[in-house]
């Protein structure tokens, strides 16, 4: 799963605490005006070459971040770097009407709402009354009104009642976190068992058909884990193009990270379909989390699958910069 060449620097980011990142919430201002703010309390930043909106705060504190007039009006959001990028893959256009589907606490949400300028609709779905709580909160903060926040329920059944009306559609999928693993806190992996690959790619694969079921055809739909695991990644993939055929298409995109790899051909003694390998593996390093993202395109409409059980799985979830 990990290059060779890569191993070392990889590994030692298991033992590296990451450092404060934030975006520039665009709704409310711009990179520049922030800058010179920050700057002129002593804190210094670092641009983040891949996103023009983001920062790594190098001199200063996140304790001291919460406490400036930016961080208390939702000029800015403190996020993860690798949280950042399925919404960028993504690409949502002004005037768009977005699907996430699991949304709470909200950081690739408002994200969605500065990329496309405060201009169309996204709805925010989660299944926890109290993280739909916290959502909303950080929507409201961020002054994201085109943002839609529904009471609490079941990312799994949404398509029903959305059946194909959704341009665009992110899946960042609970998952078992295993890009944020660090050695020196247990609470990062203790939940973590021989079994918990498999339950939570049992869950994806369910997110993963409403999502799909939601989308338009020709639509896109992003697919992002913060895992390692193949079965929770390029297995969850491979099944999605065997279920759905020539109307599911895995598409290229680029973005110029650090450290990224192609999705893999295979595991396991499974082989998977050749389109699985435009997938992108973000490797941890010493700013950023593991992350996993895939891009995909609904070709044409699809019969809805008929009535079943669509039982719900416990998930694990953190809200640290997602």
């Amino acid at each position: 799963m990990v290059p060779v060449n890569q191993w070392e620097r990889v590994s030692k980011s298991f033992n590296t605490d990451k450092p404060t990142t934030f975006r520039v919430n665009t709704i409310k201002t711009n990179g520049p005006s922030i800058r010179e703010k920050l700057e002129s309390q002593g804190m210094k930043m670092e641009n983040v070459p891949w996103y023009r909106d983001a920062f790594i705060l190098r001199k200063g504190s996140q304790r001291e971040l919460e406490k400036t007039d930016p961080y208390l009006k939702g000029d800015i959001y403190v996020q993860g770097l690798s949280s950042m990028i399925p919404p960028l893959v993504l690409n949502p256009q002004p005037g768009e009407l977005v699907l996430d589907l699991t949304a709470a606490p909200g950081s690739k949400t408002t994200q969605m709402a500065c990329l496309m300028k405060g201009l169309g609709q996204i709805v925010a779905n989660d299944n926890n009354p109290i993280r739909v709580e916290k959502l909303r909160a950080n929507v409201d903060h961020q002054g994201a009104t085109l943002v839609n926040v529904p009471d609490a329920g079941d990312g799994g059944l949404l398509w029903k009642n959305h059946l194909e009306v959704f341009d665009r559609v992110l899946l960042d999928a609970p998952c078992s976190s295993e890009g944020r693993f660090l050695l020196e806190e247990p609470s990062t992996y203790g939940y973590w068992r021989k079994d918990t690959n498999q339950k939570m790619a049992k869950e994806q694969r369910r997110l993963f058909k409403s999502a799909f079921y939601s989308l338009k055809p020709g639509g896109t739909m992003v697919y992002s884990t913060c895992t390692f695991a193949p079965e929770e990644n390029e297995m969850v993939l491979n099944w999605a193009l065997e279920t759905y055929g020539d109307s599911l298409e895995i598409e290229d995109f680029s973005l110029a990270l650090p450290a990224a790899t192609r999705g893999l051909s295979g595991w396991d003694g499974l082989k998977f379909h050749p389109a699985v390998v435009k997938s992108l593996r973000v490797l941890p390093n010493s700013d950023m989390e593991g992350f996993f993202v895939a891009k995909l395109r609904k070709t044409k409409s699809v019969p809805p699958p008929p009535p079943q059980d669509f039982s719900h799985t416990n998930t694990k979830s953190d809200d640290k910069n997602d």
